[in-house]
């Protein structure tokens, strides 16, 4: 066996045959012979090149409305041959089996199918069999065929071709592609396999993504980092630089909290390294975002800022202010628009109203963790009062606000609110009295009252020490998820002290 191949013969059966002419033509040129079905039969013949359909090769038609077409022994036998095996060469000889040097293949659109709306059924028929099968046979028997497995790598084909007069490959050419070849394979049955057990619950996690985008760094300059996704169907961005790994990190979290928003009046949130240092709802977004920018403009520089609302003039001219690296929101109006992009630097996202996906993963040892996506979140109807005295209206509001926010917020963490604003968090500490007197002091340095504040934990308070340190900082109301065997110390002490405090029974760490 030669390891540079001529390609003399070739299937060509596709779905999407956009940049597929100029291919053709050059293969022809070639005088490389084509053998072809259906729609792409036809699609080579109206450019005026030859082609033979594969039924005159099989010498049986399409059946079953096309299901079956190309899963014949004479198909696969041209696939599969081998070109320093005897026993191949008279098979091929005895049956009148043509070699196929090249496959270009190409899989029906399950996943398009599936987002459009489209019933089970025409769901279902968007499985392809032929082509997989004819796209793991060309890849499999790489050392003799090129397997071409999707439009994205026609030009690569292209320049190949125009690269070699010949029409030659090489081996190391054909093992590329037939790895690539395998990723199609196995992407398209994993999406295959996430839709059929939507409802069923196998035991078994299947996870693929299209799309790798190398990174500048990862976390750090001394770090690799990759993207795997695509980022286009949840943003428009309109301008700015790469999404930089942290970058990324930054606005998964900053989408996340906003989403607890989505519903309420004008709402804005400025986030530093994964957390909130600022938020507030109001009746307009400038004054939103004034009240965000409030709780702690010193971490606000170089921060994520992220609105419910369209942005306006009046919200765009107090952004341009301050610097920061990415502003996202639905929408933006075109003259605040215009003001905005002026900041260069700046990286500007449209967000789209895209779904989070069901299940969070994470990096572990040497496996992945796996959970399921945080979907609670706590609102009046299901607060537990557990003391004497009773949160008003306006610190039932407050009550569930710093919810939402101690919900996004890394733990231990304690979120103080007031008045529908974010006084100030404690974050990411190892003990929850740290938590609160982190937040406590950074409200005050920046002038926050927190008379009549309210607080909200992420998980239930093992002794009184919180509501106590709390009460002496002016704070009346708290809301936490209860279930410690010493509840009641602290329903006590804010029975002492005419503080109100209502259990929620769901506890939102977030490590």
């Amino acid at each position: 066996m030669t390891t540079t191949k001529k390609i003399t013969s070739a299937l060509i059966s596709v779905f999407d045959k956009t940049g597929l002419e100029p291919i053709v033509k050059k293969l022809h040129q070639l005088g490389v012979t084509i053998y072809s079905t259906g729609g792409t039969q036809k699609f080579i013949s109206d450019h005026d090149i030859p082609v033979i359909p594969v039924e005159s090769l099989t010498s049986y038609p399409s059946i079953l409305g096309g299901r079956v077409k190309t899963l014949h022994p004479k198909v696969f036998g041209g696939i599969l041959h081998r070109s320093d095996f005897v026993n191949d060469k008279m098979e091929l000889e005895q049956f009148e089996i043509p070699t196929l040097d090249l496959v270009i293949v190409d899989l029906y659109p399950f996943e398009k199918t599936v987002v459009s709306g489209a019933t089970h059924s025409e769901i279902i028929e968007k499985i392809d069999i032929g082509g997989i099968s004819l796209i793991r046979a060309a890849a499999k028997n790489y050392q003799e065929v090129l397997c071409v497995s999707s439009v994205d790598d026609y030009p690569e084909v292209l320049e190949l071709l125009h690269a070699n007069p010949e029409g030659s490959t090489t081996l190391e050419t054909r093992k590329i592609f037939a790895a690539k070849a395998f990723h199609v394979s196995s992407h398209y049955d994993t999406a295959i396999f996430n839709f059929m057990n939507t409802g069923v619950d196998l035991p078994f996690f299947k996870y693929s993504a299209k799309g790798n985008t190398a990174l500048r760094y990862g976390e750090n300059p001394h770090q690799q980092g990759q993207f795997i996704g695509d980022l286009s169907t949840l943003f428009n961005q309109i301008q700015g630089k790469q999404l930089s790994y942290n970058n990324l990190l930054d606005t998964d979290a900053a989408v996340q909290l906003i989403s607890e928003f989505k519903n309420d009046e004008p709402t804005f949130a400025i986030l530093k390294h994964n957390n909130a240092c600022g938020l507030a709802t109001r009746l307009n977004l400038s004054d939103a975002f004034s009240d965000a920018l409030a709780g702690d403009p010193v971490s606000a520089f170089g921060g994520v800022l992220i609105s419910n609302r369209a942005i306006d003039f009046s919200t765009a001219e107090k952004i341009s202010q301050l610097f920061c690296e990415i502003l996202i929101a639905p929408k933006f109006d075109q003259d605040a628009l215009d003001l905005l992009e002026k900041k260069k630097n700046l990286i500007i996202l449209e967000q789209k109203p895209t779904p989070f996906p069901k299940q969070i993963l994470r990096s572990c040892l040497n496996g992945l963790l796996i959970q399921d996506r945080d979907n609670i979140t706590d609102s009046d109807d299901q607060l537990r009062p557990v003391t004497t005295s009773l949160p008003s209206e306006s610190e039932i509001n407050d009550l569930i606000f710093a919810s939402k926010i101690c919900k996004h917020t890394k733990s231990n963490t304690i979120v103080l609110a007031k008045g529908q604003q974010l006084c100030a968090s404690g974050t990411g500490q190892t003990s929850r009295v740290d938590a609160l007197r982190q937040a406590i002091h950074k409200a005050q340095s920046f002038g926050m009252d927190l008379t009549g504040a309210v607080m909200a934990s992420d998980a239930f308070f093992p002794f009184p020490d919180c509501v106590e340190i709390a009460h002496e900082a002016g704070i009346r109301a708290v809301i936490q998820p209860g279930g410690s065997v010493k509840d009641q110390l602290s329903i006590d002490y804010c029975n002492d002290h005419s503080m109100s405090m209502v259990f929620t029974g769901t506890r939102h760490f977030k490590h």
